[in-house]
């Protein structure tokens, strides 16, 4: 289901010229958003996040120096007041700000020479942990100087972004710890989060408005070639009256104007050669009926001239059976003629009837071997295992036959002409071999035309008419069926 899903959604695409270029629109459209997008929201996010910074560090900056100042200042010496001021000083830490939260934690740098040490103050839903071993490492290694990093706290289940900036302070007597100043920025990634999404939104519908614009201009570009298409199709199927639409000045409708004239050229064109053709079937039908009338008398003459050849000299006997001889073929002509004028005005119909075509292709052979003795050919016929029953008009398809087989003869060189009969579930066939000197390809491409000959010098033994091929090729399409040569 989903390959034929996917099959037609090609088969669409390929047939479709406007799904594609509305597709490749939207696609060229999605890539050049997300690159854009994808550049402003990480400048955006960059520039967020760099002034939220310098304000930390501004902030964190004062502190620390407030409370080194604190310290610094203090005149006491023992222990407990230092731990008083120290547990003093780190609330104030955590109220006074300006925006959002902060959270403190002072704790005792190790190594540290004197043993007098003080308890490490830490704010609530802040782990030691969730300070940076590698920052603590750069700040013991740092004096007078802020470092951050970026670091993520889990409160409550819940992840908040953060910034912690850590400082070395000196405590009298206690000395060395490192103050580290934590700020939730939640806020600035609810802001960058806000501005991606409406980034994205606002993508979206600029895509789908795209979308709708390039389906909308490529409808108006493509429906007059799509007309046209459709309006070609139709006129090269026969329907020569078809026109387009003729509106404005553009290129379509400079197409429509030019259609139209090539039209109403082809129809013009094609009605006078209708009209001519007409003319000439009937020329050629009105001859040949007017020729057998004479044809008879002169038959009639012949066949009276024949009954007394005894009483005739020599000289006049040759020139009688040369009459005879022609007249023959005249009448031939004459009824190949009829034939044809009968097909160009469509007034064949088929005598189809129950045969069987390997008896038929067999009888036909058996008439011709007459014809192959006197060229010194030998016909061979295959037949099929199994009968090669099928409804024809006997009549016409042994015309076809002898009229094949009578050529291949001719053509054959003196060689073996094979005929075989093949039956099949569907259809029954004739294949009949020579090996002569064959055919061109330009021979071959106009071996069905009318009174064309391959060789016209080339001495016939049974005198056709040049019509033959032409009216079994003609007999074969009234089968429904295809008559080959190769």
């Amino acid at each position: 289901m989903f390959t034929k899903f996917v099959a037609g959604i090609f088969d669409v695409f390929r047939r479709s010229i406007q799904v594609r270029y509305v597709t490749i629109t939207v696609a060229l459209s999605v890539a050049a958003l997300v690159a854009v997008g994808g550049f402003l929201s990480i400048s955006i996010g960059n520039g967020l996040f760099q002034t939220r910074v310098d304000q930390i560090l501004q902030e964190s900056k004062l502190a620390t120096s407030e409370v080194q100042k604190t310290f610094s200042a203090t005149g006491n010496t023992d222990v407990v007041s230092l731990q008083t001021l120290v547990n003093e000083v780190i609330p104030n830490l955590e109220q006074n700000i300006a925006n959002g939260s902060r959270k403190v934690a002072l704790l005792r740098s190790p190594n540290q020479a004197t043993n007098q040490f003080l308890q490490s103050p830490i704010s609530g839903e802040l782990e030691i942990s969730d300070i940076p071993v590698t920052l603590r490492v750069k700040v013991a290694e740092t004096s007078n100087r802020l470092v951050y990093r970026s670091i993520t706290i889990i409160s409550q289940g819940v992840s908040h972004p953060s910034i912690v900036v850590g400082s070395k302070v000196v405590i009298p007597v206690a000395g060395d710890y490192e103050l580290y100043l934590v700020y939730d920025i939640s806020d600035s990634q609810a802001t960058l989060d806000f501005m991606q999404s409406t980034l994205a939104l606002g993508g979206l519908a600029m895509i789908l408005l795209l979308g709708i614009v390039a389906y909308y201009v490529t409808r108006r570009i493509v429906a007059p070639v799509e007309r046209a298409a459709m309006a070609a199709e139709l006129l090269a199927q026969g329907a020569l009256d078809q026109r387009l639409p003729e509106r404005g000045e553009d290129v379509v409708a400079t197409l429509a104007r030019s259609f139209n004239r090539m039209a109403q050229s082809l129809e013009t064109q094609i009605g006078e050669l209708s009209k001519l053709s007409k003319m000439q079937q009937r020329f050629v039908s009105d001859v040949s009926h007017e020729l057998r009338t004479p044809l008879t008398t002169i038959k009639l003459a012949t066949e009276m001239l024949e009954s007394k050849t005894d009483e005739l000299d020599e000289k006049a006997q040759r020139s009688l059976n040369t009459l005879v001889s022609q007249v023959a073929r005249f009448e031939s002509l004459l009824s190949d003629l009829l034939e044809i004028s009968r097909y160009d005005a469509g007034a064949v119909v088929a005598e189809i009837e129950p045969n069987n075509l390997g008896d038929v292709a067999q009888m036909v052979a058996t008439g011709l071997e007459p014809l192959a003795e006197t060229l010194g050919c030998e016909l061979i016929v295959k037949l099929p295992s199994k009968t090669a029953d099928a409804d024809f008009d006997r009549r016409r398809i042994e015309r076809v036959l002898r009229n094949l087989i009578s050529n291949a003869i001719e053509h054959g060189a003196g060689k073996p002409v094979e005929i075989q009969v093949g039956v099949s579930k569907s259809a029954v066939a004739v294949s009949i071999k020579d090996f002569g000197t064959g055919m061109s390809r330009s021979q071959m491409d106009r071996v069905f035309d009318r009174f064309w000959r391959g060789d016209p010098a080339r001495k016939r033994t049974t005198g056709g008419t040049g019509l033959g091929l032409a009216i079994s090729l003609e007999d074969t399409h009234l089968h429904h069926g295809w008559l080959q040569v190769t």
